[in-house]
């Protein structure tokens, strides 16, 4: 059976990490394992996490289905200081054991308590893919649905799609583990790192003929507050220098042109 690694980045997320960890818990999934790096929190954001650990490991003692219908989720936390969420971030990937992994941090949440099932059910006909990929909707921090993401997937994603921005959100990127690990995220950037990340490991899926796999179906809720959203333009800018690294100055030139002109369109 395929097994799903979640990986939470938390610091100071008490006020947002309740709703992460309640859409973990009520799949109705049995085989995921639940990474929280924490980097140390002086909040109540580990006293949530210890209650989170416990309710898992109640059900799974109890030989019952957790609030949901799973049984057993494993839960691994790791709280200590770190370098930066992207240093956080590498070391889930150095802990993860599951056969995907994706990124889900606090304050942004799966859909449904059947989320991953219908992920892992839209695989029974397909060889094990580098990527699988879905839509993400934005929510505010009641997770009411505020509207659909406006950059959606393609039906056929490849590193070059991501000229045309970051279709893909990162909460909705599920990279085969080997691939993942294989690909650490590059410390140098602060904001972007994520979008370096995804295209490395399409680059890479494309130089093995490893072939990626469209989910159709929403697969992600995200906070629409986030880090990057707060650190806007640092954000932007950092994402050009990423884009430029990989398509060249040029093509980077004339598709920020584009996103300019497309802004004014829409």
């Amino acid at each position: 059976m395929i097994t799903i690694t979640y990986v939470t980045i938390t610091y100071n997320a008490e006020a947002v990490l309740q709703s992460t960890l309640d859409s973990v818990l009520c799949q109705d999934y049995p085989h995921i394992e639940h990474l929280i790096i924490d980097g140390a929190s002086t909040d109540g954001t580990l006293l949530l996490v210890e209650e989170y650990v416990a309710r898992s490991n109640a059900a799974a003692a109890d030989g019952l289905p957790q609030e949901g219908g799973s049984e057993g989720h494993k839960v691994l936390v790791t709280s200590e200081p770190d370098g930066g969420i992207y240093d956080a971030m590498n070391k889930g990937l150095r802990s993860a054991t599951g056969d995907y992994i994706c990124f889900l941090n606090a304050g942004d949440t799966l859909p449904a308590a059947d989320t991953v099932s219908r992920i892992v059910n839209s695989l029974n006909s397909t060889s094990a893919p580098a990527v699988l990929y879905g839509n993400t909707d934005i929510v505010d921090i009641e997770g009411r649905f505020l509207y659909h993401r406006r950059l959606q997937p393609p039906e056929h994603l490849s590193w070059k799609s991501f000229r045309q921005g970051m279709l893909v959100c990162h909460q909705a990127f599920y990279a085969r583990t080997d691939f993942a690990i294989a690909t650490p995220y590059d410390l140098r950037y602060r904001f972007s790192a994520d979008v370096d990340w995804c295209i490395r490991v399409l680059k890479a899926a494309a130089k093995e003929k490893v072939p990626l796999f469209n989910l159709h179906m929403t697969v992600a809720n995200y906070l629409q507050e986030g880090t990057t959203t707060r650190n806007h333009r640092d954000s932007l800018i950092e994402r050009f220098h990423v884009m430029r690294r990989h398509y060249g100055l040029f093509t980077t030139l004339f598709m920020h042109l584009w996103f300019v002109i497309r802004s004014f369109i829409n």
